[in-house]
Formats: C-alpha cells, structure tokens, sequence
C-alpha cells in the first residue's frame, strides 16, 4: 500500500480518479457521436481516457472519413458533461488521501480536461482549495501518454519528478507518469465506475 512518507508530492488525475464522472462523460460524448453519425462504445471510451476532447474528435472523425468542425463539437461535449456536474461523485479513498495529506504534503491536479471544467468539477466536490496548482489541457502542447503534464505539475510545485507519486485511472495517464520517472497508483484497484450501457 502506498505511504506518504516516501513521496515529496502527490500528482492526481481528474475524470475517473477524483471524481466519478466517466458515466456522465460518457454520456456528453453519445450526445456528439450520434449527433454527427460516429460510432462510440463505452469501451473504445475508456481506452481514450486521459486524452483531450479535441483529439478524440479529430481521431473519430478521421477514423470515419468525416469532416467535423472540432472546436463546435468539442464545445457541444462539454456542455453537454457540465449540464450533469452536479451528480458527480467523489472517489472517496482517493478524497480521503486529499484531506489527510493537506496542508502537508504539495499536491497538484493533472488533467486532459479543460481548466475550467475541471474546476467546477473540484468544487463541485468540495476539494478546490487542497491543490497548489492544476494543470490542463491548455497548459502543455503534448498530453497523456506523454509525460509533459506531469512534469509540468512537478515543475510548478518545485518536486523532483522521482519524489511524486501519481494517482490514475487510465493506462495513458499511468504510461505518462512512468514516462516521467514517477510513481503511480491505479485507482481501477479499488475503484469502478458505473458502466452506461
């Protein structure tokens, strides 16, 4: 089991990790692939997670051979994921680690999100006040699997890449942090979502 005296600072993923919101994530990205007439299951979702919006739609839409306007779409998805804010659900094990280690240890949020929607997502959960810094899609020009997130998050807070430990749920974000020398914790040992369908 993981214990904090060995780590300097403790990098967290959003979606999936901190709170529960995959289904309803899911649920916002039906609402623009069946709107432009893309084909998207659940576990194709997954398998993406940790990517940004934009690049999930540019990939789909050449997959499909169709042209999308992908600020438009990527625009429709998030709105369509914040109409559902309010029923997102802490990870609890994940929120407890938060509360213990505040105030006593840097702590930072690493997201493929946008820095808005993330922040509505930490306030929604009452944890937007534990961070030092979070770092978005916007905030780096390569994202999950590469490891430039995390390394900014590191570089923001003033750790050491080999003294963070990661907390994720997606193989893109675990590739990532080993990618930067770090170690990580995979929330899927202990945590599920609600499947949609």
């Amino acid at each position: 089991m993981w214990h904090l005296q060995s780590h300097a600072a403790l990098l967290f993923d959003c979606d999936g990790t901190l709170a529960d919101t995959m289904p309803a994530h899911y649920r916002a990205w039906l609402c623009v692939t069946q709107h432009h007439g893309l084909s998207f299951d659940e576990d194709r979702f997954y398998s993406l997670g940790g990517r940004p919006t934009g690049d999930i739609i540019a990939t789909l839409a050449r997959e499909a051979g169709l042209e999308i306007d992908i600020d438009a779409a990527a625009e429709m998805k998030e709105t369509a994921f914040l109409e559902q804010v309010e029923c997102v659900a802490p990870v609890d094990p994940v929120i407890q680690v938060i509360h213990r280690c505040r105030g006593r240890v840097p702590m930072a949020v690493v997201t493929g999100g946008y820095h808005h929607v993330c922040l509505r997502i930490l306030r929604q959960l009452g944890i937007a006040d534990c961070f030092d810094s979070i770092v978005a899609s916007e905030d780096t020009n390569r994202h999950k699997p590469d490891p430039d997130p995390y390394l900014e998050a590191a570089r923001r807070i003033g750790a050491s890449p080999a003294t963070c430990v990661v907390w994720e749920d997606s193989d893109l974000g675990i590739e990532a942090a080993r990618r930067a020398g770090m170690e990580w914790v995979d929330v899927r040992a202990f945590h599920q979502p609600q499947r949609v369908t």
